[in-house]
């Protein structure tokens, strides 16, 4: 019985699956999205999201404790300059695992897992809308003036020319 275990091993040993999911994890960072299996997947979930959750106060202190994990500086420079002024004012659920459906060579379960907030599909309302102005009146003013002045301009031209 697995009774109050909760890490999942993945058939691996301890060095091996912190150094998987530190990768993962880097992985995730750096492009935002990754397809793996569900079982690594919800892994992972658990892996990067205290992370994440440390990166939104920068301070060296956070900084040691998020590289101590990740083992990468250029994942954690991403992580705290990018990713978390992004969730800063999400209070968790900084990840989403979608099913994929099952892998072929071996049917596998497979899952993207995505970072919630750089996904513009299903956050349109976070996307930057440029608002739509109507200036019709300026507009026409302009192009009014503008026609006026080029006929005469090349008039004076062709006049000239003669």
């Amino acid at each position: 019985m697995r009774h109050g275990k909760k890490v999942n091993h993945l058939s691996r040993k301890t060095g091996h699956r912190k150094s998987m999911l530190a990768n993962m994890a880097c992985s995730l960072i750096e492009h935002k999205r990754i397809n793996t299996t569900v079982a690594k997947a919800k892994a992972l979930k658990q892996f990067v999201e205290p992370l994440v959750t440390k990166s939104k106060t920068d301070d060296t202190n956070n900084r040691r404790v998020v590289f101590s994990y990740l083992r990468d500086k250029y994942a954690v420079t991403e992580l705290f300059r990018e990713v978390a002024p992004k969730v800063g004012d999400r209070p968790g659920g900084y990840t989403r695992i979608i099913k994929l459906g099952n892998r072929l060579g071996d049917n596998a379960e497979m899952a993207m897992i995505e970072l919630v907030d750089f996904n513009d599909l299903y956050n349109p309302g976070k996307k930057e809308v440029k608002k739509a102005t109507t200036r019709r009146g300026r507009k026409k003013a302009d192009a009014t003036t503008t026609e006026t002045v080029e006929p005469t301009t090349s008039t004076e031209s062709t006049e000239t020319n003669e």
